[in-house]
């Protein structure tokens, strides 16, 4: 059973700044090990800004992005601000990366091939230990290296679940909180473990779950709906599915056709309404306490190391103290 837990969140533009650090350190006087931020920069404040804040602000928690991407800044400019972040954490710094969705393509630009992001991990690998590498032909070597920084990628389709298995710390797991769709993507993972000769101790497997606990099963499904929408907006380019998932790909469709990247993950999105209800409860946690720690029990049960829960806007406090109180604790017994 799942002991590790971790919050993934964004700053929205009407939370301020100066609050995160303070929230920051509720989450570690509270457990949780590691605090990833997402990287948005149309529809959220600055993720280096956030993490440096919550930086200085805590000492134990482990903090990075989840997730950044190769189009939106250049790679020596994300490994310096990750050194920066370094070097303020006294050493906690994480690189969650990823192929890039709603940031690259709300600016118009086009998500990573698989090959782009190998050699992008192995860039990163190179500018955390100082060592020369050769970019467009030009030979460059960062002055702020100071240490071989955890990469994480977040990671969903089979290529890049295999990558991540071959040559990272860590997988950001995302796409679903399912017991059948988990086992697949876990099953990808251990191709590229296996190809790579890598110990599964070598990698540390991280489920984003996304979850809404309320009586009100209606309104819980609400809370999650937005997310569930983003999901089905990526899975519609999706070449391969769980067969489980097939009977999806219309509202897949729609959702990548009407999707609006600046309300993105927003509790008001009108395209929320896209997916249905099915879908929801498929991807994402929604309903009662009893429901939810039972769901949360049955995936805890597989090969994953650590939840990370997102925490949804709209009633943080409300979220974390139910997290916190209700949640973990009686998952933690199972333990």
């Amino acid at each position: 059973m799942i002991n590790r837990f971790g919050i993934s969140r964004g700053v929205s533009p009407r939370e301020n700044l100066k609050s995160v650090g303070e929230s920051a350190k509720l989450f570690e006087d509270n457990g949780f090990e590691v605090l990833w931020f997402i990287d948005h920069q149309l529809g959220m404040k600055d993720v280096y800004a956030a993490m440096n804040l919550a930086a200085l602000s805590t000492g134990s928690i482990q903090i990075g992005s989840a997730c950044t991407n190769l189009r939106t800044r250049h790679p020596t400019v994300t490994a310096n601000a990750t050194t920066a972040l370094d070097e303020l954490s006294d050493g906690r710094a994480i690189l969650g990366l990823g192929a890039g969705w709603v940031a690259v393509q709300s600016i118009g630009d086009r998500p990573s091939k698989l090959a782009e992001v190998r050699e992008g991990v192995e860039n990163f690998r190179k500018l955390f230990t100082g060592e020369v590498i050769e970019v467009f032909g030009n030979e460059l070597q960062m002055a702020t290296a100071r240490r071989q920084i955890p990469i994480f990628t977040a990671v969903s389709q089979p290529g890049m679940l295999r990558l991540c298995g071959e040559l990272c710390d860590g997988a950001i797991l995302m796409g679903a909180t399912d017991t059948d769709f988990c086992k697949w993507q876990l099953d990808y993972i251990y191709e590229g473990l296996e190809k790579a000769g890598r110990d599964r101790s070598e990698l540390t497997i991280d489920l984003i779950v996304t979850m809404s606990v309320n009586e009100d099963e209606e309104q819980a499904i609400s809370d999650v709906r937005a997310w569930a929408t983003s999901q089905a907006a990526t899975f519609h380019d999706w070449k391969r599915l769980p067969d489980a998932w097939e009977k999806y790909r219309p509202e897949f469709r729609e959702a990548a056709e009407k999707y609006h990247y600046k309300d993105h993950l927003s509790l008001h999105a009108g395209h929320k309404e896209l997916v249905s209800a099915e879908f929801v409860q498929s991807v994402a946690v929604a309903g009662n306490l009893d429901a939810c720690v039972s769901r949360l029990r049955e995936v805890g049960k597989m090969d994953i190391d650590r939840f990370s829960f997102a925490l949804l806007s709209g009633g943080r406090a409300r979220r974390l103290d139910t997290l916190v109180k209700d949640v973990i604790p009686r998952l933690r017994e199972e333990g």
